[in-house]
């Protein structure tokens, strides 16, 4: 039996973690988990698998859930950051299940590897955030970072049985995301529900926006960087509209070894908690090529997505530029879909905070902190004095 905490219960990743649980019983118990607002969804979390903590935003929804479940004394519950951190590194747990969105997942990660948690993380920014001390922290620990987003989770598996020396480059492949098929032109002035259809996958708010702008895919180049410690020179992102093959691999040799499957986020999250492993994974549609017909590839206009150029380029900076990217995109993405910008003005707010920037080499957690705080205050105030 392997014990889970999960961070993000009741987000996308969350419910499709909650997914695989419930397919296999007998393999996986959800003994912690931590949620945002969507306290309905948490009752029937707390009723179906009987965590041991559960963790809320406010402390409104802390009280009103410690009061209706108060004859569970085997149940604790907390709130805020003091609640998150509580759940990553809970004792039961085996391994951590980081499916929160944006930088707060950052300080959980970072105490949930002091506490020498295995991680299956989806949360990138983590990564984009504070890279260089997620990955030196979890080499001192031990403690193996398992990746959830199915680009990396398909080079990951790619990988096995193979020698690091030998990759020649990888190959993150991109859907293009909600307006793939639209020119810079057609992009004035598209609203929010537009942006938030995306053709292949089932996503949250905040990573659907960043798939339309391919900010979500820049994010995933630097993630990848510091997962499979490669220079960004040997990290492309092809144009794959079809979603099936989610990522490559290319070796010295000319060999490419790809992973294929149906867009389906519950395959690379079940890998994570199986591996070095695989289970039966029933209920899902099997890819089948000959119906699919066709895949088709385009190189990446990056003058088409700015912001995956914004992200080669702070990746290659270093230091706090990768995390100015991440808080200005959150921030700016925040103001997007509360109806305060538009759409093409996310880039612009990106590509302000980037360029104001002195980057600060090898920071410390607090340097990053208040990087990441102040970039944020700077984007909100540019969006309140328009």
């Amino acid at each position: 039996m392997k014990n889970i905490s999960l961070l993000g219960a009741t987000g996308s990743i969350g419910q499709q973690t909650a997914d695989v649980v419930r397919a296999h019983p007998e393999q996986f118990k959800i003994v912690a988990l931590s949620a945002g607002k969507n306290i309905d969804l948490v009752r029937a979390y707390i009723v179906e698998f009987e965590p041991k903590l559960v963790s809320v935003q406010t402390e409104e929804d802390y009280h009103i859930l410690k009061n209706e479940f108060s004859s569970r004394k085997d149940m604790e519950f907390m709130y805020g950051d003091d609640g998150l951190t509580a759940v990553a590194v809970y004792d039961e747990a085996t391994i951590l299940v980081n499916a929160v969105i944006g930088s707060v997942g950052l300080h959980p990660t970072l105490q949930a590897i002091r506490a020498k948690k295995d991680i299956a993380i989806a949360n990138k920014e983590t990564l984009v955030t504070a890279g260089h001390l997620v990955m030196s922290e979890a080499k001192k620990s031990g403690v193996r970072l398992l990746p959830v987003d199915s680009e990396h989770s398909a080079i990951f598996q790619a990988l096995q049985g193979e020698n690091d020396k030998n990759i020649e480059r990888l190959v993150i492949t991109a859907s293009g995301g909600s307006f793939r098929d639209r020119t810079r032109e057609e992009l004035k002035g598209v609203t929010v529900e537009e942006a938030l259809s995306h053709p292949n996958w089932s996503m949250g708010a905040k990573i659907t926006i960043d798939s339309a702008s391919m900010m979500n895919k820049g994010l995933e180049v630097i993630e990848a960087h510091w997962l499979f410690d490669l220079p960004y020179d040997k990290i492309d992102v092809l144009l794959h509209k079809e979603s099936i093959i989610h990522s490559m691999v290319e070796f010295h040799d000319s060999s490419v070894i790809a992973q294929l499957g149906s867009p389906d986020m519950r395959v690379p999250i079940q890998y994570a908690l199986t591996y070095p492993d695989r289970m039966p994974l029933t209920g899902r549609k099997r890819l089948n090529l000959a119906e699919a017909g066709k895949l088709h590839f385009n190189d990446m206009d990056f003058t088409r997505y700015p912001c995956l150029q914004f992200a080669y380029n702070a990746g290659k900076m270093g230091g706090t530029m990768t995390t100015v990217l991440n808080a200005a995109n959150e921030a700016a993405v925040a103001a997007f879909l509360s109806g305060k910008i538009s759409f093409l003005e996310i880039e612009t707010l990106i590509e302000k905070a980037l360029n104001r920037h002195s980057v600060i080499a090898l920071p410390d957690l607090e340097t990053i902190s208040e990087v990441d705080m102040m970039t944020r205050k700077y984007i909100e105030s540019i969006v309140k004095d328009r």
